[in-house]
């Protein structure tokens, strides 16, 4: 996935642009060069080149959300948990998802259908070892600097747990039983938005090379998704959260079909179209979580 901030070309007495810019901001007013007189003959000065933001400043949220994962990661293994290797038990102790689940004859019954709905979220930021954070990260890294300019800091959080949190929904709804954790649920949401996203002719930006980023975004999610089912069905080492990855993906699109309409709109108008599509989704989310705890308590 390439990172840079994408530019447009340098026309003759225009500035550069940014390709991909944030909901609500549009190109500036063209430039007129030296030789074109503006107002009363005399010429309008062009203003030094803009200089290229830094990754921070360009998806602050994305760092953020990178750092807690990390961040826990750390602690978990300061606190003597295996940095390869976690135990099911140190998984459950540091917020893993399950539906329902009993360690031991005279341990309590614990998961989300137990009551411990908060799993539904601290399982987005705990990982069962350094290959699987670190393969994580990469993706939500890369994803997230495609998509934050577009999403916003806040719309980027708000993907990362609403998406989340419904893989973890699908999987103890198709899995009560198992146990899981780490960031993908939430990472195969955002590629979700971006599908849809970058595919809108609303962005004011070069069609083609939106078009290649949005290809690379569709190859990521298929191969991975081939990869986890196929994992599956010839029963190898492997053990994958297929359902988490695809009820954080299909919430992925949903957010995008809702916000794609609005892209590209007045500041103010982007806004409100996010918050209905939030809203919507997270309303989704809990009659999800009704449905799942009255099944599987009937």
């Amino acid at each position: 996935m390439d990172q840079r901030q994408w530019q447009t070309p340098v026309r003759k007495g225009r500035q550069a642009e940014p390709e991909i810019l944030p909901p609500g901001t549009m190109p500036a007013e063209p430039v007129y060069g030296h030789n074109e007189p503006y107002g009363y003959g005399e010429p309008l000065p062009v203003p030094p080149p803009q200089r290229r933001r830094s990754g921070w400043q360009l998806a602050p949220a994305t760092y953020i959300l990178t750092g807690i994962n990390i961040a826990v990661y750390l602690l978990m293994v300061l606190r003597g948990v295996s940095p390869t290797a976690p135990t099911v038990p140190q998984l459950l102790h540091w917020g893993a998802n399950t539906g329902l689940v009993r360690l031991s004859e005279t341990s309590p019954v614990i998961g989300v259908l137990a009551g411990d709905w908060w799993r539904l979220i601290t399982a987005a930021f705990v990982h069962s070892g350094i290959i699987h954070l670190a393969t994580n990260m990469w993706c939500l890294y890369n994803l997230g600097l495609l998509g934050e300019p577009l999403l916003g800091a806040f719309g980027m959080v708000v993907a990362y747990l609403l998406t989340g949190v419904m893989g973890n929904l699908l999987s103890i709804a198709m899995h009560p039983g198992v146990v899981g954790v780490g960031a993908s649920g939430a990472v195969f949401g955002i590629a979700g938005v971006l599908i849809l996203l970058l595919g809108s002719k609303l962005l004011p930006v070069n069609r083609a090379e939106v078009a290649r980023l949005r290809r690379s975004v569709i190859y990521f999610a298929v191969l991975n998704f081939v990869i986890g089912f196929g994992a599956d069905a010839f029963n190898t080492p492997i053990r994958i959260d297929n359902m988490a990855h695809l009820g954080g993906f299909l919430t992925g699109l949903l957010l995008g079909f809702l916000l794609v309409p609005k892209l590209g709109s007045d500041r103010q108008l982007w806004i409100r179209r996010q918050w209905v599509a939030y809203g919507s989704v997270l309303l989704l989310v809990l009659l999800g979580a009704h449905f799942v705890a009255s099944f599987w308590r009937a």
